[in-house]
């Protein structure tokens, strides 16, 4: 049997009789041979792959992204491949460009980041270096640097999150609210600090009313922040609520409340943000804002594939032109918000 013959048929896309396949098929069975994806990629005949590039993959958030590309990639017949940069700008731009040269269907690029200006340079470099070789970087979960950047951006209502969960303290009765969790310049923080202020103002407290503490992100801080904070008034806070950067935030800040005696929500309410695992089983379980993140996942492959329809099968560089899908996110009631604590 010929090269050309076998070639046909372990493609796929050439004619061939019935006892040919089954003949090269029984062959290939018999060898255990594989086929060199390498290879195929470079011929353009390979299954296209979609990569999504995470800080970390032990996050809810991001774990949750990655699942949905990787489900609505597969419904889709793409190889995924999920990798992550653990915060380091230099593997960050090799992934991308290791992803640029194997000729990636689209990037998924997750999370939030402090948008200074190596950021922005960083970015309109991965963007105008994807879309030259024919891809497409797609931001999950943050907002694009600049309006003329070429990227697809899919994101979530972050500030009207953090409206909502605010507005729902202020309706309880609460006027002296800690927002424990501001990361100057993170865009995923400075959002939230945005709905927060937003809330306060709509309600008549306005910027007076303030009581922001700068902590990162994650329970060890949330917990060593809030024991200085209460240690500093003698575990006497004014504030009589708290509303967490995230849930993680508001776990460490409840330890640390009952540390000093104090009892969520009969003392201090305390809200959080991204509706984790965690937060239903807190005690009481966690009042918080839930962020799509899933669905995040697969609108962008969804998204993406779309796009690249309209722009036609001819491949190519796109245009530079920038496209932005925004997702809702929704409140979880559940038991860690009471009225305030009267005075005195």
């Amino acid at each position: 049997m010929s090269v050309a013959t076998v070639s046909r048929v372990l493609a796929g896309n050439y004619p061939t009789s019935a006892a040919a396949r089954a003949k090269v098929l029984r062959a290939v069975k018999d060898l255990d041979y594989v086929i060199d994806g390498r290879a195929r990629a470079l011929a353009g005949t390979g299954p296209k792959t979609i990569a999504v590039i995470v800080s970390s993959v032990d996050s809810a958030f991001y774990t949750g992204i990655a699942q949905g590309v990787e489900q609505e990639a597969a419904a889709r017949g793409r190889l995924c491949l999920v990798c992550s940069h653990g915060g380091d700008e230099a593997r960050e731009l090799a992934l991308v460009q290791m992803m640029r040269e194997q000729r990636a269907e689209f990037v998924v690029l997750v999370g939030g980041v402090v948008e200074d200006e190596g950021y922005r340079a960083r970015l309109a470099r991965y963007a105008q270096g994807l879309a030259a070789a024919g891809s497409r970087l797609v931001l999950c979960g943050r907002s694009a640097p600049g309006p003329d950047m070429p990227v697809l951006v899919v994101e979530y209502d972050n500030e009207a999150g953090a409206y909502a969960v605010v507005s729902h303290l202020l309706a309880a009765g609460h006027r002296d609210i800690l927002f424990l969790g501001a990361l100057p310049g993170h865009s995923t923080i400075e959002q939230r600090v945005g709905g927060y202020r937003r809330a306060l103002a709509d309600h008549g407290a306005g910027r007076a009313a303030e009581r922001i503490a700068r902590v990162r992100l994650g329970r060890a801080d949330g917990h060593a922040v809030m024991r200085q904070i209460l240690a500093d008034c003698d575990g006497r806070p004014e504030f009589t609520a708290v509303f967490a950067g995230d849930d993680h935030v508001a776990a460490g800040a409840m330890a640390a409340l009952r540390e000093f005696g104090l009892h969520t929500p009969r003392d201090v309410s305390v809200v959080g943000y991204n509706n984790d695992g965690l937060a239903q089983d807190l005690n009481p379980p966690l009042t918080t804002v839930n962020i799509p993140s899933y669905e995040l996942g697969r609108e962008s492959v969804r998204l993406a594939l779309a796009e690249k329809a309209v722009r036609g099968a001819g491949g190519g560089p796109y245009a530079p032109a920038q496209s932005r899908h925004l997702l809702g996110t929704h409140l979880v009631l559940r038991e860690s918000v009471g009225p305030p604590r009267p005075r005195g």
